[in-house]
């Protein structure tokens, strides 16, 4: 059982522990900034934020003594002359000169390459680091499929890249899911990519472009580490899952009460068990009905459990964002993270919820650190 949880928020890092049994938040960094992303790498113990300051840009932090002491990075940065697409939306529009907006996802590679993370930015570049952060390469044989100029920004102004999963038992192996530019994997550390979203749609798209691989917008894509051909995704018209490696997708109608949503979660150890938190799609982004629940599948997604105990029973507008949703690594303890500043654990795969704040700043992400 995890005993430790990051949680990036709008006004800083918070640090939480589990000590007798009970959750409570102890260090506070970068107070006041934007911290869009965490990570803590298992390998060797550092601890990474990724903060936002807006006009001052970009930074990147790490630390090796859990959050005593931070250490400045420079952040991935784009080559001069990179490009990102036009906004497809907009009469006449022209490629804009490629800046880094906003780090959002941050993984380590494989057990294999002891100092390799991975990078995903808005606007979507893919970045690696082969010296635990130090330097940074933008992935240019992504960047540069031609297909990239299709995509585009779904939520945000310019399309990113949210979610990276590196195969558990081949590091060379690596997909990214891009909001909006479908699920793109290699099998050769990058080298070459495909775009494989067979069985996606997207309604939000003119009929004859709803199965346009490029256009599909993946709102979170998590991999099961314990059967690794087995993916889950939260999209913006619903939940597929892969059991071939992603060579195909399918859509799963057992979710209740809504296929919509932004995060999702798969147990460690059961492929079929994933978590999501549903709400009312497009321009409402709300919880369905107006009451926060959690949505638990553990056959495949053919049914699910709407789980209620210990979260709140009036009415309730907490959403969650993508990465705000999380389990550890036996799969028992869970925590989430509301827009309103909610968080809520549980330690027992769901069945009950326990509040550990109703007045954090708006939550971004919520990561365990994990063995």
């Amino acid at each position: 059982m995890s005993a430790r949880l990051h949680v990036a928020t709008r006004k800083g890092l918070f640090h939480l522990k589990r000590h007798s049994g009970q959750w409570s938040i102890g260090r506070h960094d970068f107070e006041g900034a934007h911290v869009s992303m965490s990570l803590h790498d298992p390998r060797n113990g550092m601890t990474y934020a990724a903060l936002n300051h807006g006009h001052f840009g970009v930074k990147l932090h790490r630390s090796s003594d859990q959050g005593a002491n931070w250490e400045e990075l420079t952040p991935p940065a784009y080559p001069e002359g990179a490009v990102k697409g036009a906004d497809p939306f907009t009469a006449n529009g022209e490629p804009k000169p490629a800046s880094l907006n906003e780090i959002w996802a941050l993984e380590t590679g494989g057990r294999d390459q002891p100092d390799r993370l991975w990078c995903g930015t808005i606007p979507g570049g893919l970045f690696r680091s082969d010296d635990a952060g130090t330097s940074w390469q933008l992935v240019e044989s992504l960047w540069n499929a031609p297909e990239r100029m299709q995509w585009f920004g779904g939520g945000k102004d310019d399309p990113g890249i949210h979610s990276i999963c590196v195969h558990p038992k081949n590091s060379q192996q690596v997909a990214v899911a891009i909001s909006c530019g479908g699920v793109w994997v290699t099998q050769d550390d990058g080298a070459t990519w495909n775009c494989q979203t067979t069985g996606m749609f997207a309604e939000y798209m003119p009929p004859e472009q709803a199965d346009n691989p490029n256009v599909q917008d993946p709102h979170r894509m998590v991999q099961s580490p314990s059967r690794p051909d087995t993916c889950w995704v939260q999209h913006h018209n619903g939940v597929f899952r892969t059991t071939d490696g992603i060579q195909s997708w399918h859509a799963i109608e057992g979710i209740q009460p809504s296929k919509f949503g932004f995060a999702v979660a798969v147990h460690p150890q059961r492929p079929d068990t994933a978590w999501f938190v549903p709400a009312v799609k497009d321009e409402n982004r709300v919880p369905v009905g107006g009451k926060f629940v959690i949505a638990r599948t553990t056959d495949g997604g053919q049914t699910s459990q709407v789980l209620t105990k210990g979260l709140p029973t009036g009415k309730s507008y907490d959403i969650v964002y993508r990465h705000a949703l999380d389990v550890d690594d036996s799969g028992d303890v869970l925590a989430v993270g509301s827009t309103t500043g909610n968080l809520w654990i549980s330690e027992d795969g769901g069945d009950s919820w326990q509040t550990i704040s109703s007045n954090l700043p708006p939550i971004y992400c919520v990561r365990f650190a994990k063995a």
